[in-house]
């Protein structure tokens, strides 16, 4: 199994929509896929497949169960796929109260003690930012690479270009960036018009990374009809930098 970590400097950049797109992307091209949704305090993942759990979680168990030894997770398979998120063993409404101390214990819950079977990738959707669990995830986990998806704002090639110092630190390979909302097709005449302005080349994460593949603001990507055609793309290309 390889791990592919997609991660991002901030929050916004569409860094689920793209985890999803390339796990759905994967699972079409016929390879045995989970996703895992790491973002402990805002997962996304649930929402965005149409599922909710409604009844609060009053203790989490870490570790083993003295009575029946390791606690395992069995994974919601879904759009032709295995997830896994703390969104599936909290309540929606419900926040998640763990000391952040904690929160590397979850992350390595949530891989090692879940029920995933024989995949060839699991796709781990990790918070925005640089913190803790990032640092645990990028440190600890034998990465296959990791993916950096960022938006075509000034401020999210600024941020990325920090997840990009902190995986190389890790010394996780860095498989390539997605650029996120890249522009809109106008719905009228078909002409693609930048919605930001520029990024300042000396400030484009592209400068260092391979740019994989750039998706535009479209609905299409919200939604689970059919895999559009910028992710078959990205799979083709993650399964050709991996072999």
């Amino acid at each position: 199994m390889k791990l592919i970590a997609v991660a991002s400097g901030k929050g916004g950049v569409g860094k689920s929509t793209v985890s999803l797109g390339l796990a759905r992307a994967l699972a079409q091209r016929g390879r045995p896929v989970g996703l895992l949704d790491a973002d402990i305090y805002g997962p996304d993942i649930p929402l965005m497949l149409g599922l909710k759990q409604t009844r609060e979680l009053r203790r989490w168990d870490l570790g083993r169960d003295p009575r029946f030894g390791r606690i395992e997770l069995e994974p919601v398979e879904a759009a032709g796929i295995k997830v896994m998120s703390v969104g599936f063993l909290l309540a929606e409404r419900q926040m998640f109260a763990m000391p952040a101390m904690l929160a590397s214990f979850i992350g390595d819950q949530l891989v090692k003690n879940v029920r995933w079977g024989a995949l060839d990738y699991l796709i781990v959707d990790l918070p925005p930012g640089t913190a803790d669990l990032q640092q645990h995830v990028f440190r600890t986990m034998d990465l296959a690479g990791a993916i950096i998806v960022v938006g075509p704002q000034d401020a999210a090639h600024l941020d990325a270009r920090k997840i990009l110092s902190l995986l190389r630190d890790a010394e996780v390979t860095v498989i390539g960036a997605v650029e996120n909302m890249r522009g809109l097709r106008c719905p009228h005449c078909g002409e693609m018009l930048d919605v930001f302005p520029p990024v300042a080349e000396e400030r484009s994460l592209l400068r260092e990374v391979e740019l994989l593949v750039s998706i535009p603001l479209d609905p299409v990507f919200a939604r689970l009809n059919g895999i559009p055609p910028q992710f078959d793309e990205l799979a083709a290309r993650v399964e050709e930098q991996l072999a």
